[in-house]
C-alpha cells in the first residue's frame, strides 16, 4: 500500500493490536480518550465513520451507548477480530465493519456526523496522502460535523527508551542508528523505520506537534481544532495495570491527566494526541 510501511500492516494482520487498549499505558489512552469523545459528539443516534478504527473498541462501545457506528480499516484481520467484541456487548452492533482505505472510503458525500481518525494520520508517511485521508473525511462529513484525529508525537519513541535506559545490554539509546532515527524525526516527524530495521517498535510512520497537526488539519478542510494530551505524563508511572485496579490510584492518574491536557509547553509528553476539529 503506497506510503504505509509493509512492516505496520503487517503488525495488524498478525493480530497483535488486539487488547492493546485494556493494558498498560492503553488503560490511560483508552479512557481518556472516550473521555473527549463524549465531551464532544453530537448526541445518538448520530452516524460515526470510525476510519482506521482497528478492530472497533471505540466502534463497539460508541454502538453500545446508541450511535450508528460504521467501522474501517486496511487490515482484513482487524475487520475479523472486531467480531470477536460482539459478545461483550449483547443486543447491539456495529452498521457496518470493513477493510478499505482511509484516503477513500466508500459512502456518500455529507453522510456522517462524525469521524474517528485514530491511526491513519501517523500511518501515512506522505504529507500529500495524509491530506488526501483529510480530505476525504470533509466529504464524507454533514455540514458541522467534527472529526477527532489522533497523533503520535516525534517525542514518544525517545521518552519510551529514556524510562526503561540501563547502561550496556544493547540499550537503544547507545545504538548510534537508533539516535539518527530519533534525531530525524526530532526535526521534521519523519520516524524512518523501514520493515523495523532500526527500532522493533514502531514501523516507519509520521510523527506530529501539536502545531503541525493544526496545521494539516487546518490544509485538509477543518477549522477551531483543540489538540488534547491523552496521557499527559501519566504514562510514565511504574505498574499502571497494578495503579488501575485501584480506583483512588487510577483517579489520581486520569486527574494529572487532564490538569496537563491542552498546556501547549508540556503536551508533547504525552506521546499520543488527539485533535478535535469542526467543518463548517
Amino acid at each position: 500500500m503506497k506510503t504505509i510501511d509493509k512492516a505496520v500492516l503487517a503488525y495488524y494482520e498478525e493480530g497483535s493490536e488486539y487488547n492493546r487498549l485494556r493494558t498498560d499505558i492503553g488503560l490511560i489512552e483508552f479512557a481518556r480518550t472516550k473521555e473527549i469523545l463524549l465531551e464532544n459528539l453530537p448526541s445518538p443516534p448520530a452516524v460515526i465513520y470510525d476510519i482506521g478504527g482497528a478492530y472497533g473498541e471505540y466502534s463497539w462501545w460508541l454502538s453500545y451507548l446508541g450511535y450508528e457506528v460504521h467501522l474501517f480499516d486496511l487490515s482484513e484481520t482487524n475487520i475479523k477480530l472486531s467480531k470477536e467484541l460482539a459478545e461483550e456487548y449483547p443486543g447491539c452492533s456495529l452498521a457496518a465493519s470493513e477493510v478499505c482505505d482511509a484516503r477513500k472510503v466508500p459512502r456518500a458525500d455529507n453522510s456522517a456526523d462524525a469521524v474517528l481518525l485514530m491511526g491513519p494520520l501517523y500511518h501515512i508517511i506522505d504529507y500529500c496522502e495524509r491530506i488526501r485521508a483529510l480530505k476525504e473525511c470533509c466529504r464524507l462529513l454533514k455540514p458541522g460535523g467534527v472529526i477527532f484525529s489522533a497523533a503520535l508525537t516525534p517525542f514518544s519513541v525517545l521518552l519510551d527508551k529514556l524510562t526503561v535506559y540501563s547502561p550496556g545490554g544493547g540499550s537503544y539509546l547507545e545504538n548510534p542508528d537508533f539516535l539518527a532515527m530519533v534525531e530525524r524525526e526530532l526535526n521534521d516527524g519523519c520516524h524512518l523505520n523501514p520493515n523495523k530495521e532500526v527500532y522493533a517498535g514502531l514501523g516507519s510512520s509520521h510523527l506530529h506537534t501539536a502545531k503541525a497537526l493544526k496545521a494539516e488539519l487546518e490544509t485538509g478542510g477543518f477549522s477551531e481544532t483543540v489538540v488534547h494530551g491523552v496521557m499527559g505524563g501519566a504514562w510514565l508511572a511504574n505498574n499502571i495495570d497494578e495503579l488501575w485496579k485501584n480506583e483512588k490510584s487510577r483517579n489520581v492518574l486520569m486527574t494529572t491527566v487532564r490538569l496537563l491536557d491542552t498546556h501547549e509547553e508540556i503536551i508533547g509528553l504525552s506521546g499520543h494526541l488527539l485533535a478535535v476539529s469542526s467543518w463548517l
